[in-house]
């Protein structure tokens, strides 16, 4: 398999695009995680919405952090299987 030498400009700005809508959502999501481990330190009601964000939206991470691996080796690796990997479930 060949690696392309070079990504066409308009490739390289909606890859780099899409990394900034990723890295917001993971931004955004960490956020409410981090607030409410704190919330939940000071007050231990916090702890079943703490779980609950952590249980939906970790997945949510891995599914984005996914998606973008499998568009870059497409552009970079053509022919390369869209699909994703099955999922470990791991960070």
């Amino acid at each position: 398999m060949e690696i392309p030498d070079t990504i066409a400009s308009s490739e390289l700005v909606a890859l780099h695009e899409r990394f900034r809508e990723i890295k917001h959502s993971i931004n955004n999501s960490l956020a409410v995680i981090m607030a409410l481990s704190e919330l939940s330190q000071r007050n231990p009601a916090h702890y079943e919405k703490l779980t609950k964000a952590v249980l939906s939206r970790s997945p949510e991470i891995v599914s984005l952090l996914q998606e973008f691996q499998q568009t870059l080796l497409a552009k970079i690796k053509p022919g390369t299987s869209t699909e994703a990997p099955p999922s470990s479930g791991v960070f």
